[in-house]
């Protein structure tokens, strides 16, 4: 299992990566994370909804009410174009963050 401090800093990434394809509710994003992680990682639901409010605060995604396949009501999640954007911010960022990771942990001399 991965300990919630190894991704503290890319839960961002990961959320914005999954609201990429199509909108989605805390429940169903929660589920996509365990489910795609093999269940390595389970996101707590206090870090995954102050990561949604600042995503939001920040422009980045916007919200909607609707009813889910269950016929409950959901809150929804989706992208704005400023979080399309950057969401490709992230990805370069997190490419550049493993490669430096990696680096230190292959213990390569140099860069």
């Amino acid at each position: 299992m991965i300990g919630a401090d190894a991704i503290r800093g890319h839960i961002d990434l990961i959320l914005l990566s999954i609201l990429e394809s199509r909108p989605s509710y805390a429940y169903e994003i929660s589920k996509t994370i365990t489910d795609r992680s093999q269940g390595e990682y389970v996101i707590k639901q206090t870090t995954l909804y102050s990561a949604v409010k600042r995503l939001q605060s920040q422009g980045l995604l916007d919200s909607y009410e609707d009813v889910s396949s269950s016929g409950k009501p959901r809150t929804y999640y989706t992208l704005t174009s400023e979080g399309l954007a950057q969401l490709d911010v992230k990805r370069d960022e997190w490419r550049r963050t493993r490669a430096l990771v990696d680096h230190f942990a292959d213990g390569k001399d140099a860069p």
